[in-house]
């Protein structure tokens, strides 16, 4: 299946500022992370954000929160981003049937989140050099049950190329310009 533009959301998974300071190799997973975030922009997939327990993690962190523009953080309490009513109010009754995850903790919430799309019919796509958790093995660990139970695991640079499906385009164009000034 290759993965099509228009029935695709990505979602950001608990980028914040209280958590984010502790997860492995998170200026390379927040640098990562902006490409893949202005890339989906160049190709107008819609984003969905959520945070876990605002009041107590914080909010987005800046970097998120500048790219992510007027979209709304959805607050959460579940671990499951699909525990949410508002967030499966926006996935439902769409077209979508691809989810991007990107976000952390890789071996609570974006795990937790991939398993419950799959259950519900979405095809989860992890991009894994996106996520992470404190400790790369819970990373790897999760990565691993993931793809185990169905789910895509892929890079940010593949999954963009993927979704542009041709050069000699414009969008070809702003995603090489892209690549090559942060890549």
């Amino acid at each position: 299946m290759k993965l099509r533009k228009d029935n695709t959301v990505a979602l950001v998974v608990d980028i914040q500022e209280k958590l984010f300071p502790h997860v492995a190799e998170r200026e390379l997973m927040l640098k990562r992370t902006t490409i893949l975030l202005e890339g989906l922009a160049i190709f107008q997939i819609p984003l969905l954000v959520t945070q876990q327990y605002t009041k107590g993690l914080g909010e987005s962190v800046g970097e998120i929160k500048r790219l992510i523009g007027d979209v709304t953080p959805i607050d959460k309490l579940s671990f499951s981003c699909c525990g949410e009513a508002k967030l499966m109010d926006k996935l439902l009754n769409t077209e979508i049937e691809n989810v991007i995850i990107c976000g952390i903790e890789a071996h609570v919430c974006v795990l937790q989140t991939a398993l419950d799309l799959l259950d519900e019919g979405y095809q989860s796509i992890v991009v894994e050099d996106c996520v992470s958790s404190r400790r790369l093995n819970d990373k790897q660990l999760a990565i691993a049950r993931m793809r185990q139970e169905g789910a895509i695991i892929t890079t940010y640079e593949s999954l963009l190329f993927e979704i542009c499906g041709r050069a000699g385009t414009e969008p070809f164009r702003a995603l090489s310009t892209l690549i090559k000034q942060h890549g």
